[in-house]
């Protein structure tokens, strides 16, 4: 009886270790997401492009060819009334963060961010927008 207790609280000490970084990664990953929208809302395109990987740093070059990507193509990041985050799902130097964004019209967006952890700390490698609609989440 002794084996499968402490057989248990083992397991359970691992089970709490395997879930604490995931949850101190999602901590990282939300800061940098709110850090780069912040940025946004200040037009400060050269801090928001600090928060992109190498991957879409080379795919825009420079700061004001990626602010103006957003600004076109992701007003809803650039002018957020709301934002929330949801689920996230981990894996291995990744981390896919959902976050459900308000637009100033009152429209919600659930957008998907894909980052990666690399030297520099947690990097967004790409947002797509998974779904829009009026009113109410």
């Amino acid at each position: 009886m002794k084996q499968v207790l402490r057989a248990a609280l083992a397991g359970l000490g691992l089970l709490f270790l395997q879930i604490m970084p995931a949850s101190a990664d999602e901590a990282a990953v939300q800061k940098v997401i709110s850090d780069q929208i912040a940025a946004f809302q200040a037009d400060d395109f050269d801090t928001a492009f600090t928060y992109a990987s190498p991957n879409i740093k080379r795919l825009f070059g420079d700061a004001d060819r990626f602010g103006q990507m957003v600004r076109n193509g992701y007003p809803m990041v650039w002018r957020p009334a709301e934002i929330e985050f949801l689920d996230a799902e981990s894996a291995v130097g990744a981390v896919r963060q959902h976050v459900l964004i308000r637009d100033q019209e009152g429209v919600y967006y659930e957008l998907q961010y894909d980052m990666i952890d690399g030297e520099e700390g947690w990097k967004i490698n790409g947002v797509q927008v998974k779904r829009a609609g009026e009113g109410t989440a």
